[in-house]
C-alpha cells in the first residue's frame, strides 16, 4: 500500500565516527522510503545521533528531547529515535526520562533503525534495541553524503586503548578492522561517483592491522590509495602515538596523494599524567614522532588534541604541556577542559582539580596556541597553493564575495571570487596574501581555476531535482544487506567532545 513520503532530520553530537554513522543513517531511510526534510516545520523523524564523552551529553539530549515534545504532541504520527554511544549507554534510562521517544537503538545496530521505526509505528510501543557487539560494518550500509566531493571511509571500528578519561571503548567495543580489498573497492567505488579526497576513520586508526595480523597493514593501505586513479587527496584521523610506526611516516612522504597533514593527539605533555591517563607513551617519544614526521616532510601540518585539568594534574605537569607545545609548534590544538564521564576511571580520582585553576591553565595554553598558530600560518605568505573549493565553509563568503576551500595541509583559506564560475569540488590556485591565527587570505586575483569531476558531481547533484514517486513503507523493510560503501576530530578516546 504506498503511502506520502515522510521527512526525516538527522541531528548529530560528536566525533567524525558519528558523522560517518549519520550519513548511513540517512541513507538507510531514503532506501526505506523517507525524504530529508526542508529548513522549517516539524519532520515526521527525528533522529538523534548522541555522543557520550563530554559530561553534559544527557543535559544536551534530554534539552533537544524536551523541546520536540510539543511538536510531538501537535504532530501525533512523528516519530523521534535516538542512537549512538549514549543511548548504548543509557539505554531504557531514555524512555524513561523522555517517554515520548520511539526508538533507541545502538552503536552496533544502526543498521536496524527503519525497521525499528516502523514496529514502532504499528505496535504503538517504544522500541529499545541495544546489541553487545557489532553485527555490519556500518560503511557496508547504504549513505547519503553530505559532500559530493569528499568522503569519510572507516577502516576500522573500536578501539583496544584503554584511557582512564574514555568511555567510547566501552561503547563501542574492541577493535574491528576491514579488509583491505574492501576498503579500497568503497574508495574506488566513491571515486567513480566524482569524490577526490577521502579520509580514512578509525577511533584508533593506525592501529590497523591490529585485528589482521599485519603491523604494516596501514602504510600499505596508504601506499595502495596511492594507486587509485582520480583521487587527489587522502586525509586519515585519528591516530594514537603509541602505534604511529616509521614505516607509516614513509608512505606519507613518498604518497604522493596522501595530504601532508597530520592530527596526532598529545592529550598531556607531562610523563605522570599520561601515566595516569593510561597512554602509553611519553613526552620523548611523542615529540620525536614529531621530529621525524618533520624530517621526512618539512612542510607538514601537525594539530592536535590536549586535556587541562586532568585529576593530580600539578602546575608543573601542565608546564610540561605548555613545553610540549613550544617544542611541536601545532598548526592548531582541540583544547579541552577535564570534566567528568560518568563510568569512566578518571571521574573517580582523587585530587579533582578545581574549576578556577582549570580555567586559569586553559586561557594561558589558548593564548600560546594562538600565538604560534598565528606564526606558523605567516609562514604561509606568498605561497601559491591549490584550494579544493568547500561549501558551507566560510560564514561570510557572501558578505565579502569571497570563496573558501582546504589548502592540501588542510588550512582553510578564503580567496576573491573567480571571474569564472566556481563550483564546491573544483581546484583553484591562488597566492597567499595574509594569515591570522585560524585562516589564511588570498586578495589576489586567482592564477587558476581547474573544473573537476568532483565539481561536475556537485552540480548534478544541485540540479533540480527530478519527481520522485512516492516511496513504499514495508513492515518490516530488507535492510542492512551491503548496497555499495570533522570541527573535531574522530576517534574514542583522541577526542573528547
Amino acid at each position: 500500500m504506498g503511502e506520502s513520503l515522510r521527512t526525516y532530520k538527522v541531528v548529530t553530537h560528536g566525533c567524525q565516527m558519528n558523522v560517518h554513522d549519520s550519513e548511513r543513517l540517512s541513507g538507510l531511510l531514503e532506501d526505506a522510503g523517507y525524504v530529508k526534510a526542508d529548513q522549517g516545520g516539524d519532520p515526521d523523524l527525528v533522529v538523534f545521533n548522541t555522543c557520550a564523552v563530554r559530561e553534559n551529553a544527557d543535559n544536551k539530549l534530554y534539552g533537544n528531547l524536551g523541546q520536540l515534545a510539543p511538536a510531538k504532541t501537535r504532530q501525533k504520527d512523528m516519530q523521534i529515535a535516538v542512537g549512538g554511544c549514549l543511548a548504548q549507554k543509557d539505554r531504557e534510562t531514555i524512555v524513561r526520562r523522555a517517554p515520548w521517544v520511539d526508538v533507541v537503538f545502538g552503536t552496533h545496530n544502526i543498521g536496524h533503525l527503519p525497521a525499528l521505526l516502523e514496529r514502532a509505528r504499528i505496535e504503538r510501543t517504544a522500541q529499545v534495541e541495544i546489541l553487545e557487539s557489532l553485527e555490519t560494518f556500518p560503511s557496508t550500509l547504504p549513505t547519503r553524503r553530505e559532500s559530493a566531493y569528499a568522503a569519510w571511509v572507516a577502516i576500522s571500528v573500536g578501539c583496544n586503548n584503554t584511557c582512564t578519561f574514555c568511555i567510547v571503548p566501552a561503547l563501542r567495543g574492541k577493535e574491528e578492522d576491514r579488509r583491505p580489498g574492501d576498503v579500497l573497492a568503497e574508495v574506488e567505488a566513491l571515486v567513480g561517483e566524482g569524490v577526490i579526497e577521502i579520509t580514512l576513520l578509525g577511533q584508533n586508526v593506525n592501529a590497523y592491522g591490529s585485528d589482521l595480523g599485519d603491523r604494516e597493514a596501514f602504510s600499505k593501505l596508504l601506499r595502495a590509495c596511492g594507486q587509485i586513479e582520480g583521487l587527489e587527496r587522502v586525509r586519515f584521523t585519528s591516530p594514537h602515538p603509541r602505534d604511529f610506526t616509521d614505516d607509516v611516516i614513509a608512505a606519507m612522504a613518498q604518497t604522493p596523494n596522501v595530504m601532508h597533514q597530520l592530527h596526532m593527539p598529545l592529550q598531556s605533555g607531562s610523563d605522570s599524567v599520561l601515566r595516569a591517563m593510561k597512554r602509553s607513551y611519553r613526552q620523548e617519544k611523542f615529540l620525536g614522532i614529531i621530529r621525524k614526521v618533520r624530517e621526512a616532510m618539512p612542510d607538514a601540518a601537525i594539530s592536535t588534541d590536549i586535556i587541562v585539568g586532568f585529576p593530580g594534574e600539578s602546575e608543573e605537569d601542565f608546564e610540561q604541556t605548555m613545553h610540549v607545545v613550544r617544542e611541536a609548534r601545532f598548526t592548531n590544538a582541540f583544547t579541552f577542559q577535564y570534566s567528568k564521564r560518568p563510568g569512566t576511571p578518571a571521574a573517580e580520582m582523587a585530587d579533582q582539580i578545581p574549576k578556577a585553576v582549570v580555567q586559569a591553565r586553559y586561557e594561558r595554553l589558548i593564548a600560546l596556541q594562538e600565538e604560534i598558530s598565528w606564526e606558523e600560518n605567516k609562514k604561509q605568505v606568498g605561497r601559491t597553493l591549490e584550494i579544493l573549493v568547500a561549501e558551507g565553509e566560510g560564514k561570510k563568503d557572501d558578505r565579502t564575495d569571497r570563496l573558501s576551500g582546504r589548502a592540501p595541509d588542510n588550512r582553510l583559506v578564503h580567496f576573491t571570487r573567480p571571474g569564472e564560475p566556481v563550483r564546491p569540488g573544483d581546484v583553484v590556485t591562488v597566492e597567499i596574501s595574509y594569515a591570522a591565527p585560524h585562516h589564511l587570505l588570498a586578495e589576489g586575483p586567482t592564477l587558476g581555476v581547474r573544473r573537476t569531476r568532483a565539481g561536475d558531481a556537485w552540480e548534478k547533484r544541485n540540479a533540480a531535482p527530478e519527481a520522485k514517486p512516492a516511496g513504499v513503507m514495508l513492515g518490516l523493510p530488507g535492510i542492512g544487506a551491503p548496497a555499495v560503501a570533522a570541527a573535531e576530530p574522530a576517534g574514542g578516546c583522541c577526542s573528547t567532545d
